[in-house]
């Protein structure tokens, strides 16, 4: 099942009633929406004046559903998910905690590899010069010793938004639907995370003692080239806006139910996260050797 996005932008009382999620306007007694909680998988809080129930709350912490909190600049700031989101949680920290580092590094020379290709077939999709990422993809090692993923990243930005392009946290246009659509996708990689038993703050390559989700910055690696078409076709259709309004708020609000290519199937992006997860526990445990990423559909 495709699990629901929504968004919530002005002032609102939040409660729970016979497993639905009801919405309240504090100015309008008449107003009154309810929703399926077991339907939500993202759910965005961006106005000082929403007041939510401890009960609603719970009850979307027990549906593993990601609760993203906004800051003064509307962007998610905080997130909120179940401590333990699988029947076998402790059981599955133990090879997590226990990976050698010829794992961790072969398993980060596949995440590399992974999203420079998708990287190339984002470009691809624009008809833009792609062959040199793919010829960078086949050079990633063990670990990616060499930084192609910085190498291919330079040539990336340049290639799709031009030459005089940035890709910075604080730059211009488009870098803040860049970094809205990012963090919307760390949400969603942390919740499947959770939701696989793994513990989300020990990476496969990112280790930082103030990072509480190193391992979603891991896995969101491959998944980034999808918020990056998604931002550049926006950017096509609205060259002129400068702001991340409410407008381009709810296109991003799609990047969970984008398709996404799996294997021979094709797959709403959501599942596609908790299938890589899936993967990844595997390969903790010794049942696989491959993580398997979803593939961008050119």
């Amino acid at each position: 099942m495709i699990k629901r996005s929504i968004y919530i932008g002005n002032p609102m009382y939040i409660s729970a009633k016979d497993e639905q999620l009801v919405l309240r306007k504090p100015d309008d007694k008449d107003f009154a929406h309810t929703m399926s909680i077991e339907d939500l998988g993202y759910v965005e809080l961006d106005h000082p004046h929403i007041t939510v129930t401890m009960t609603a709350l719970q009850k979307l912490a027990a549906e593993n559903c990601a609760v993203a909190l906004c800051d003064q600049s509307h962007l998610p700031m905080a997130l909120v998910l179940p401590l333990s989101g699988h029947s076998v949680h402790t059981e599955r920290m133990k090879p997590q905690l226990e990976a050698t580092l010829p794992l961790t590094k072969r398993l980060w020379q596949q995440t590399i590899i992974a999203k420079i290709r998708n990287q190339a077939a984002v470009l691809k999709q624009f008809d833009k010069s792609y062959e040199p990422l793919l010829q960078k993809a086949e050079k990633v090692q063990s670990g990616d010793a060499t930084n192609r993923e910085a190498v291919a990243a330079s040539y990336y930005w340049k290639t799709l938004f031009g030459k005089d392009f940035l890709r910075e946290r604080e730059g211009d246009y488009p870098n803040n639907l860049l970094n809205y659509g990012y963090a919307i996708l760390r949400a969603i990689i942390a919740r499947a995370i959770v939701g696989t038993g793994l513990l989300p703050a020990i990476g496969i390559h990112h280790h930082n003692r103030y990072n509480s989700y190193c391992l979603a910055d891991d896995l969101m690696e491959p998944y980034r080239p999808f918020v990056d078409a998604l931002v550049y076709q926006y950017f096509l259709d609205n060259p002129a806006l400068l702001m991340l309004d409410r407008h381009a708020k709810q296109s991003l609000l799609h990047i969970p139910a984008l398709d996404v290519g799996w294997g021979e199937e094709t797959r709403p992006l959501m599942n596609a996260a908790t299938l890589t997860a899936a993967c990844l526990w595997k390969c903790y445990n010794g049942e696989r050797k491959m993580l398997q990423y979803p593939v961008f559909l050119s």
